[in-house]
Formats: structure tokens, C-alpha cells, sequence
């Protein structure tokens, strides 16, 4: 059947809210107990409560803790780090009251940790322990009634027989406590204000006792500008981590004292490449590489490095192997093109070779939790965050792209057009396009199927989203554009993608939007208010006042704005200047926002400022604001509204017909006087 000829925006398509509201969940915190997977799923049917699956060897997949749980750590607003899982016993920090629980599956989870007055006041990430000492270590963030929350290192019982003790105090910020294989050492990241930890981070070493203190402690790496992620030990006691000391996240490991048997101050790089072996971490519980069994020359086995890196923008998975001009990254053949923070993982090794267990995602898939043999290659499927198959004659293929930007440099994005195996738009038509711009700021557009951006495609939208001059993924530099320079760089290179298409003739130039959330937020109603080129633009839970960012939000981002903008309150102009509240009179097109009324690290303050200035302006808006949501948006109904109400909002504004009946949405002043 021949395609029917419709004007771009009203295809129908499959692609439906309620699709995207209830029949995805989200997967993370990839663990593994021997033979048995572990992971997370966020549960948006149940009011996005984090829940424990387990899939075991013969392939039951069963829940493992009740509705009354909800695996999920509040520490730096953000989580993660929220399950560990040692010997068959699984440890979790529930979300209501962020105490740390232990359980064996089969039996009730019980806590091992104080109750905190008010509850949440404590709360627990990021444990770790190993196989020679039952001592479990984590962070801790303690919130008090007036102040800044306070952070440590703590040590805890795993029966919870006696009450968490800190054993490192000082730094501002903590994480990645790692016990050495042997039990004698423990290592941990820290950082302080206003240093985020993609800016400069530090290593430290100290020597373990077996009743959990800490002597003899030492900064084996790291600095106010160079940025450490992941430290690992090896089987053999080597400890690992990530450095961008020369401009790129790259794999080192720390020469070894031979006499003392102590980490030394030097580090050999491992296959230093221009690419990303680190991520930024805005959550605990990442993991980029992981160690297997492999033969040795010698006879016996040693340990191999498996690890995920970026490279222009793609995600590879691979090995180091040892090669005739040094070691080298021998890539694995995988159909997949991201691993997420790369929850990867390593399994004993058992009769037919090394498994590890990896998060990853293509344009053709969602996120999928999959097991590899890294001898014989084999893959095997363990789960689906999308459990339904899809005609790919609905899909958009991502096209990288790279465009002029402003002070001659050059920009990334990936460019989705329109793609509806039943529709063509006229030809004397072209489609609109909605810019994308992400979160973070210091995060990255992916080439990852999502079926939010295929929810636009699919009806004749065109996509594009653009990893600006910040995104990580690109080396150092890159990232540091941004430096005081956020809502200039990230707002001119998105503008700059649209321009390319448009000047390449892709794109309708009267019906282009732009949207973002949370700090993609920001950048959107920069571009609106600072530039003409859009005529609509969409905020989810969007920044609007730096300075009431900066007054106003959670400990971990505080100083964030820092290096982005600079120091508060000396440059309290350059705050004005670049806060869309305080130029609102330059907007010249309709606004839609959303908002959580719960929402922490944005606080509704800001989206309702906006409606107050867009009001007082008079110009076309719509605000939609929803109680029991934070700073992002996890229940189902919410994600139903937040989508369809953002359809019907285009729909009016660029001048289409709605192919399926939406709950209408109220927009204010329009249409326009």
C-alpha cells in the first residue's frame, strides 16, 4: 500500500503516550550474585518505584522485594549506588526512609542502620565490601535543620548489630569506597567545592584494619584539575581508575611499591586513545570497566580488562590486550552503539568461558541488559526495558552531524527526520523540527533508540539533538567550553544546529521549537529569550533565575555555577544577564512548562517566576504542574500528560491537525491578540 500524503505533525502513528507511559521501564544498577543477574527497574505503572529483579540461570525472572520497598538513594538528590549485592545477600537503601537494608532473597528485608529524625535526614549510596572482610563501606549524607548537609565515609555492620561509624570526614563530597581483594586497603574518591567531580576529584589509599579503621591515609591521584573516576582494584591487588590528565578519560593503573606493597604515586596508562573511558558522575554506582579471568604466558590465569569508551560520540565495548607495539583495545563486533554509565559487570568464570553482564542500547533497541561471552563472543538477551516488538518502518535512524558553530569551532548532534512507513508530508512542504537539548549541563545526546524521540518522528516531526560544547564524550576541552560560558556556548551551538538544517533545506523554518529539561531547560528559554530563530519552545522543570538556582538548590550543585557562570556573589551582573527571568520581555513566542511541585534540585519557584513574566507579557503559554513528582517525571500519568500535552500545544501553535484525540491542555493568551 502506497504511503498517504499528510501534512508533517498529524501522521498517526503507534508510537502513543500511553505507550511510552506504561509499557517501558527503566533499567540500571546491573549487579550480579554468582550464576544470578540483578538489576533495577523504574516502574512508572507503579508511581516509578525502583524495584529488584533477579533473573536466575534457568530464566525465572521474579521481583525481590515487596511494594512496600523502593530501591532508590536520595544522597546528592541524584542516587544511585542504591544496591549492592556481596555473597548471595543484597543490600539497598529504600527511598522512603533512606535506610540501608539487608536480605537474603526468600526472606524480609530488615535494616541495618539507625532510623534518622525526620526520616530521609541520613541517607546511604554507594556500598562496597569483598570477600575477606565483613565490613561494608558507603556514603553517608547526614541533612541537618540549618546548613549544608554534611558527607562522609562511613563503615557499617552488615547485621546491623552496631551503628555506621565514619572513617573519612573533611571533603566536601565522597564515593566509589573500594576494598582491596586482600582486604587491606581500602580506596575512595573526594572532592570539595566548588569542584564538581568531572572538574577535579582526588584518589585516596589508606591501609584497612579488620575492625574497619583507616591509618596511613594518602591522595594517590587526582587534583583541583583532574578529574578521577572509578577506581578499581584488580584481582591481583593493582589498583585501576580513570584519569583525563591528558586532556581524555583514559584507563591508568598505579605502579606498585614492590618493598611495601603499597601503591605508589605513579601511574601506567593503559591504551591512552582520544576517546572516554570516563563518565560524568552524576549518579554513584557507575562502572566502565571490570576485570575476568584469562590465561596466562606463565601458566594459571591472570585478569583481563573488559571496558566501554566513547569515541566521536558513539560507545564501543572492548578488551586491553597486549600487542607488538604495547597494549591495545581489541574491539568486540556488537550490534550496539551506548552502554549506559556502562553497568558492566563480570561473572565467575565457568566451563565455557568469561561472561560479563552489560546495559547497552542501539538505534534499533532500547536499553537492554545483555550477557557476553567475551571468549566464544556469544550473546545472550537477559532484559528488555521495551517488552514489545515494533515495526522498524516507524523508526528514525540517527544521522550524526556536525555543524559550524559560534567562534569557529565545530559542534555535534545527531539528526532524526521524520519516519512513518504510512505517511509522506507534500512536497511543497517541510517538516518542523524540535531541537533537543540534554540535561546536566554536563551530560550527552546518544544515538540510544528512544521511543520519546520516536514519539515526534513517527508523526512527521524532524529531531535533532545536539551534544553542545559541554557534553562529555569529546575529551576535556570540550567539555570546558561551557566554562563561564553556560547559556552562551550551549544555547548558540543548539540555535547553530537548526540553522544547518535549515540552510541544508531540511527543516520548515517557521515551525521550529526547542526543549529541554532541567538544565536543557535553561538552554531552551535562553534561546528564546536571547534569539528569534524559534517559534515555540518547551521547559521541563527548566532553570529561569540563576541566581535562585544557586540560592535554592540542593548541596551537591551549589557551587556548580561556579566555573559555569562564576563565583556568587561577585558576579551577581553576569547571573542577571544570562537568567531568561530577568529578559523575558524579549521572548516573542508561545512557552509550554512542566514542573514537579516536589522537585529538589529546580524548585517550582522558577517555572512559576516564567508564568508570572510570560503573563505579564501577554504572550500564548501553558504551565502544567504535578504534585508528587521531583525533578523529572516517573509516573505513568505524568509521562501521559506531560507527552500529549506537549503534541496538542505544537499542534496549535504551528497550525496542524491532530491525528488522535488528546486531553486538551489550557493555553493562556492564545490565540494570540
Amino acid at each position: 500500500m502506497s504511503p498517504t500524503t499528510a501534512r508533517y505533525g498529524s501522521w498517526r502513528s503507534p508510537i502513543t503516550a500511553d505507550l511510552l507511559a506504561k509499557t517501558g521501564v527503566s533499567l540500571s544498577h546491573v549487579r550480579v550474585s554468582g550464576d544470578d543477574v540483578l538489576w533495577v527497574e523504574g516502574r512508572p505503572q507503579e508511581a516509578g518505584r525502583a524495584v529488584i529483579v533477579r533473573r536466575s540461570p534457568n530464566g525465572t525472572v521474579e521481583d525481590l522485594i515487596g511494594k512496600e520497598f523502593n530501591a532508590r538513594s536520595r544522597v546528592h538528590e541524584y542516587g544511585g549506588g542504591a544496591v549492592f549485592v556481596h555473597a548471595g545477600v543484597v543490600f539497598f537503601t529504600n527511598f522512603a526512609d533512606q535506610r540501608v537494608y539487608r536480605f537474603v532473597p526468600g526472606e524480609s528485608p530488615h535494616p541495618i542502620v539507625p532510623e534518622s529524625s525526620p526520616a530521609g535526614s541520613v541517607r546511604f549510596a554507594d556500598l562496597h565490601t569483598n570477600d575477606s572482610h565483613k565490613l561494608l563501606f558507603g556514603v553517608r549524607e547526614s541533612h541537618k535543620k540549618d546548613g549544608e548537609p554534611s558527607n562522609d565515609l562511613v563503615c557499617l555492620c552488615p547485621q546491623g548489630s552496631k551503628p555506621p561509624h565514619a572513617v573519612a570526614q573533611g571533603n566536601d563530597f565522597y564515593s566509589n569506597p573500594r576494598v582491596s581483594p586482600d582486604g587491606s586497603k581500602l580506596a575512595w574518591l573526594a572532592w570539595d567545592h566548588p569542584n564538581m567531580p568531572w572538574d577535579g576529584s582526588e584518589l585516596w589509599v589508606a591501609d584497612l584494619s579488620s575492625d574497619g579503621e583507616l591509618t596511613n591515609q594518602r591522595r594517590v591521584a587526582g587534583g583541583e584539575t583532574e578529574s578521577i573516576f572509578q577506581p578499581e582494584w584488580s584481582p591481583e591487588g593493582v589498583l585501576h581508575f580513570v584519569s583525563d590528565r591528558n586532556g581524555w578519560w583514559n584507563l591508568y593503573a598505579l605502579t606498585q611499591d614492590e618493598e611495601k606493597g603499597d601503591p605508589g604515586s605513579s601511574a601506567v596508562a593503559l591504551a591512552p586513545i582520544e576517546g572516554e573511558f570516563g563518565y560524568a558522575q552524576w549518579v554513584f554506582g557507575m562502572s566502565r570497566y571490570t576485570f575476568v579471568d584469562a590465561p596466562s604466558k606463565e601458566g594459571g590465569s591472570s585478569s583481563q580488562l573488559i571496558c566501554s569508551y566513547s569515541h566521536g560520540g558513539v560507545d564501543y565495548l572492548g578488551r586491553i590486550i597486549d600487542g607488538p607495539d604495547g597494549r591495545a583495545i581489541e574491539t568486540f563486533d556488537l550490534p550496539y552503539t551506548s552502554y549506559h554509565w556502562c553497568e558492566l559487570q563480570a561473572q565467575p568464570q565457568s566451563s565455557d568461558g568469561n561472561w560479563v553482564v552489560v546495559m547497552a542500547s542501539s538505534p534499533e533497541t532500547g536499553a537492554v541488559i545483555v550477557r557476553l561471552n567475551v571468549d566464544s563472543g556469544e550473546l545472550q538477551t537477559v532484559k528488555r526495558s521495551i517488552d514489545f516488538d515494533f515495526d522498524p518502518g516507524y523508526i528514525s535512524r540517527p544521522q550524526p552531524i556536525e555543524f559550524p558553530t559560534d567562534g569557529g569551532k565545530t559542534a555535534h548532534a545527531f539528526f532524526f527526520p521524520p519516519a512513518n512507513k504510512d505517511f509522506i508530508g507534500p512536497k511543497s512542504e517541510r517538516p518542523p523540527l524540535i531541537v533537543l537539548s540534554h540535561g546536566g549541563p554536563t551530560g550527552r545526546a546518544s544515538m540510544d533508540l528512544s521511543m520519546k524521540v520516536q514519539y515526534w518522528t513517527s508523526r512527521g516531526f524532524a529531531v535533532v539533538d545536539v551534544n553542545y560544547g559541554g557534553s562529555i564524550g569529546f575529551g576535556r576541552e570540550y567539555r570546558e567550553r561551557l566554562n563561564g560560558q553556560w547559556g552562551v556556548v550551549d544555547t548558540a551551538d543548539c540555535v547553530n544546529a537548526a540553522h544547518s538544517l535549515l540552510k541544508a533545506g531540511r527543516v520548515d523554518g517557521d515551525r521550529m521549537a526547542i526543549r529541554g529539561g532541567s538544565a536543557g531547560g535553561y538552554t531552551t528559554l535562553c534561546a528564546l529569550v536571547f534569539h528569534d530563530l524559534f517559534s515555540a519552545g518547551a521547559s521541563h522543570y527548566g532553570v529561569a533565575d540563576l541566581t535562585a538556582l544557586f540560592e535554592e538548590t540542593h548541596k551537591f550543585e551549589s557551587r556548580y555555577t561556579d566555573r559555569l557562570i562564576g563565583p556568587y556573589p561577585e558576579s551577581k551582573k553576569l547571573y542577571d544577564e544570562l537568567s531568561p527571568i530577568h529578559h523575558a520581555d524579549q521572548l516573542s513566542c508561545p512557552v509550554i512548562l512542566f514542573q514537579g511541585l516536589e522537585d529538589k534540585v529546580v524548585p517550582p519557584a522558577q517555572a512559576e517566576a516564567m508564568v508570572e513574566a510570560l503573563e505579564s507579557k501577554g504572550l500564548p503559554y501553558a504551565y502544567l504542574a504535578f504534585e508528587g513528582e521531583g525533578h523529572g517525571f516517573r509516573r505513568a500519568e505524568t509521562v501521559k500528560r506531560v507527552t500529549e500535552g506537549e503534541l496538542y500545544f505544537y499542534s496549535k501553535v504551528f497550525g496542524f491537525d491532530l491525528a488522535e484525540e488528546v486531553e486538551p491542555i489550557t493555553i493562556s493568551n492564545f490565540p494570540p491578540a
